[in-house]
This record gives structure tokens, sequence and C-alpha cells, in this order.
């Protein structure tokens, strides 16, 4: 068994115990899927670290940047209470139908709003409606804009707020400091300001499986 097999069979392994996708979950995939959407969505094991991450929280309001299909919306959102929020900011027109039918379909648009448009220029409007704190922010949207997102997302929190931000490895590439691709770039602002700014507390961790090499990291907003 090579490396990638071996991989891959974990990540198996882990989620037909811990996390396997129902009827609600797979059909958002299939769906995705036939609409002609990118593969890109987190893992199911990645979404159920999600909703654990909402839970623990204690989460009634989650701001999601990057809905693609609504896969790790539906995660995230399974953890907020009858009363709950949750805004996604989705730039594609078409991923965004697909994803609001996918959560109709999970019996949760009451409790999600998805707002199609550049997520730099929704976010400004989204402030100025001056909602409550977010208690979990999770980004997932175009690396070139990841620091952005950042700061964007430290207006929208407070004291305790967890942010989430997702694909920060690029199979490798975040190490190269010599590097001029957007998405490389854009993930290591992301991390050098999670390094440096007083307000963040935070880590990134590896991770490998079904979607490669890749990873996480997790802030936690301190005032």
């Amino acid at each position: 068994m090579s490396e990638s097999q071996a991989w891959d069979a974990v990540d198996a392994y882990f989620t037909d115990r811990l996390a396997p996708d129902d009827e609600i979950t797979a059909a958002a995939l299939r769906e995705s899927d036939a609409a002609g959407l990118p593969a890109i969505s987190v893992t199911a094991n990645q979404g159920k670290l999600l909703q654990l991450l909402a839970e623990i929280q204690g989460a009634r309001s989650i701001l999601e940047i990057g809905t693609l299909g609504g896969y790790s919306t539906i995660w995230l959102a399974r953890a907020l209470p009858p009363d709950g929020r949750l805004v996604s900011l989705e730039y594609d027109p078409r991923h965004a139908e697909v994803a609001t039918r996918n959560i109709a379909r999970a019996g949760l648009d009451k409790l999600v709003e998805v707002r199609v448009g550049a997520a730099l220029e929704s976010l400004p409007l989204l402030a100025d409606e001056n909602p409550p704190p977010f208690d979990l922010v999770f980004i997932d949207a175009d690396k070139t804009n990841n620091a952005s997102y950042m700061e964007w997302a430290l207006r929208l929190t407070s004291a305790g707020s967890l942010i989430v931000l997702d694909n920060v490895v690029r199979g490798g590439r975040v190490v190269d400091a010599d590097s001029d691709a957007a998405d490389v770039l854009g993930t290591r602002a992301a991390i050098d300001l999670i390094a440096t700014h007083p307000r963040l507390s935070g880590t990134a961790i590896q991770t490998v499986g079904t979607k490669g090499y890749d990873g996480f990291a997790l802030a936690r907003v301190l005032a």
C-alpha cells in the first residue's frame, strides 16, 4: 500500500466509524456534482469537525465565507440552536443556487442565509447592519484574499470567538517564501496576521486524506 493509499484508507475508516454521510449530506454532494461544481468541499470528517467546533463554542451565530454547494454549511448549521443564525457568502450565483436547494432539503433554510456577491463587497454591507458578534467564522473562499477575510472576521467577532481558515498548507507550498503564487501569498499573509495580531491566538494543523495534503488554521479571538 502506497502512502497516499494509506491516507485514503485511514480517512475512509474514520469517516465510516465517526462521520458517515447521511442522506442529506450525501444528496448535497450529488447535487453539487450533478451541477458541475468543483469537487472541493470539505470531507465528511472535516465537516464533522466543523460541527463539533461550533457545538463546543456554543455557537448561536456563524459566518461562512465561501459557500460552494452548501455541504460545509449544512454541517455547521446543524450545530445551531433553533433561534441560531448562519450567514454564508458566495461569489458565484450558480453555486449559491445549488447551495440554497441543498440547505432547504436539509431543513435548515430558516437558519441559513446565503448572500451572493464578492465577499469583500458583502462583508462591509454585513458590518453596516451591526450584527451581534459571530461566535464562529469559517473561511473557505479564494485564498488570495485570506488576510483580508481574517481582518473582516476580527471586525465581526469578539473575545472568545473562533476563526477557522481552511486549505492553509497548499500541498506544502506554504513554506515557499519565494513563491509569487497568489494563493500562497494570501495564505502566508493570513498566517502572519494570526501570528502577530494582539487579538489572536492560533495554530495550524496539517491534514492528509482523500483530498490530498492540506490543513487548516484555528484562531481564537482574545479581546
